[in-house]
């Protein structure tokens, strides 16, 4: 909801501003709630709960059905390594007040931007064009009809929303949908869970030497630790210094940046927690529904919403539909929101979602473009739950050189200047790269040997 709803926190410079003078901060402090911390999250609980799209969706109900309860411990390793990962893309954007790739054209060639440009728009691209598929797919399981028709529909409904409407209220409506991903977590409670083989499938790796194994670790990798996700949080981190005339960047104004560092910290924790609290349930919730039943190949929307019964019933494909359907209008516009600021800094284009269409009409021909294209691709007799699943391979092999770029970018002091990503952070960062790495590796060697 990128989510498609970072944005949302650029507007949030109020909370933000938690790091305002003290005196007058100290009344409201001492009647500090729940609520207050909410509002203090932002770009990284966003990112979080935009990162369960419907690609996510796809991937981990099909990873369950296939792979049983004993893919769940991907989920232990991921979550630190995503964390880490969307902490030091945060802080690129907040010491450097721009964006990965505003600082790729800053300090390295522009051959090295272009490429990573084009991957991102390759990635995103093909994810817009999978996640408009199953939401297709899933409407027409509710109300029948030609899911070409719902592909236009919902496709150029979230450009032009994007594009016209206040985004923070754009947001603010849809984050409401994506409740139903709760759905799965309720869902544990009802479904026939075995709870041994549950927990030991999270807390023992079983690794199983076959091509559809690492095929399934490398989506699941690539679902969860995406390339949009770092370009996307590292952009908002930045936009939220263009619209906060109260915020510079750290590498211009160190004041307060310890501050800075632990609201990034606690809100990339949050997020990513959040984010894979969700995928777990969906996994499990799959694993005991349709893995136990021998369903293990799931070829449609109907079959993954068939992991929601035990809860919902009948109302299994209505809740499963809205999952799909909101969290799409929320990834969608973070997709190509993340695209088009990488080829508008890439570019030297004013960018940014706050900005009206007539500020930064370059920024948004190229949101629009990256969404029309995955319009088309619909076009083509595609799979819906396919894509979605080959999509989040696609992310996982094109992640591995954006990461590596985005370490050695942490790491220079012209870049990040006294801030520089050091210490455990740092080697998590590139534990997450060895870990990605290693899984597409072996997805290769498996297809080259031919193992099945």
């Amino acid at each position: 909801m990128a989510d498609r709803n970072k944005s949302s926190s650029k507007h949030q410079s109020h909370p933000g501003a938690g790091h305002g003078k003290p005196a007058t901060r100290a009344k409201s402090a001492t009647r500090f709630s729940a609520r207050d911390a909410l509002k203090a999250l932002g770009p990284g609980l966003i990112t979080g709960a935009s990162d369960d799209d419907p690609s996510g969706i796809g991937t981990y109900s099909q990873a369950g059905a296939q792979l049983g309860y004993g893919i769940g411990w991907t989920m232990m390793l991921t979550f630190p390594l995503m964390a880490a990962i969307q902490e030091i893309s945060a802080r690129v954007g907040r010491v450097t007040g721009h964006g990965i790739s505003g600082n790729v054209r800053r300090h390295y060639s522009g051959w090295l931007l272009n490429v990573v440009v084009a991957l991102l728009f390759i990635a995103n691209t093909i994810n817009i064009a999978a996640d408009l598929g199953a939401m297709a797919d899933a409407t027409k399981l509710l109300i029948g009809g030609h899911g070409i028709v719902y592909v236009l529909f919902f496709g150029t409904t979230s450009v032009v929303a994007q594009i016209f409407l206040d985004y923070r209220r754009y947001v603010s409506v849809l984050k409401w949908l994506t409740l139903s991903l709760f759905a799965y977590v309720a869902a544990l409670a009802f479904a026939k869970v075995s709870w041994g083989e549950a927990l030991a499938g999270v807390l023992v790796p079983r690794l199983t030497w076959s091509v559809d194994y690492f095929t399934t670790i490398v989506a699941i990798f690539g679902t969860t630790i995406s390339p949009y996700l770092f370009f996307w949080q590292a952009s908002q981190e930045a936009e939220d210094q263009r619209v906060d005339a109260a915020k510079r960047p750290l590498i211009e104004k160190h004041y307060g940046a310890q501050k800075e560092f632990h609201r990034i910290r606690a809100d990339t924790i949050v997020g990513m927690a959040f984010s894979n609290l969700i995928a777990l349930s969906i996994i499990v919730t799959a694993a005991a529904t349709l893995h136990v039943a021998g369903k293990t190949d799931i070829q449609s929307s109907a079959d993954a919403a068939e992991a929601l019964r035990p809860i919902a019933g009948v109302f299994a494909e209505v809740v499963f539909a809205l999952g799909i359907v909101g969290t799409g209008l929320l990834a969608i516009p973070v997709l190509a929101g993340a695209t088009a600021y990488a080829v508008g800094e890439a570019r030297r284009w004013p960018v940014g979602l706050a900005r009206k269409p007539r500020e930064a009409a370059a920024f948004y021909a190229a949101l629009a473009l990256s969404a029309g294209i995955g319009i088309a691709l619909n076009f083509t007799s595609i799979n819906p739950i396919s894509a979605l699943y080959w999509s989040a391979v696609v992310n996982g092999v094109l992640a591995v050189p954006v990461m590596v770029l985005l370490m050695f970018m942490a790491r220079r002091k012209d870049v990040m200047g006294r801030f520089v990503v050091e210490g455990l952070l740092y080697w998590l960062g590139w534990l997450s790269i060895a870990a990605m790495l290693l899984s597409v590796v072996a997805m290769g060697v498996g297809f080259f040997v031919g193992g099945k």
